[in-house]
């Protein structure tokens, strides 16, 4: 369970975050739309734990390994905007968030339950 701290702070690096890659995210991952969905900070505030959606990207484990190259440029980028709200900037490791891709499973498989219940209603 996060604090309201934590949760204060994941959202102030969550909208940060969003404005960076909006502004400079193409020189990371040209022609790719990244969407920062979920930011998890430790209870020092010292790592986050960013998540990741990807539009237009045909594999998105490489293009998280390509954000993870950055990942020390996008800390320094995100510390010049926050320095004044925060003491320490966070070490930032990226992850994809596979939370669409886990809706839509689900989605077919209620799909298929529904469809075999009406099969059997007949």
């Amino acid at each position: 369970m996060e604090s309201k701290r934590q949760q204060k702070f994941a959202g102030l690096l969550q909208e940060e975050l969003a404005a960076i890659f909006q502004r400079e995210g193409s020189a990371y991952l040209p022609n790719t739309l990244v969407t920062i969905t979920r930011v998890r900070v430790s209870p020092d505030l010292a790592v986050a734990k960013v998540y990741l959606s990807f539009l237009n990207t045909s594999n998105t484990s490489l293009s998280v390994a390509e954000v993870n190259s950055h990942a020390g440029e996008i800390r320094y980028k995100l510390g010049s905007r926050i320095r004044h709200q925060a003491r320490v900037v966070p070490t930032l490791t990226f992850f994809v968030d596979d939370t669409n891709e886990y809706v839509e499973h689900m989605d077919k498989l209620f799909d298929k339950i529904s469809r075999e219940r009406g099969d059997k209603a007949e």
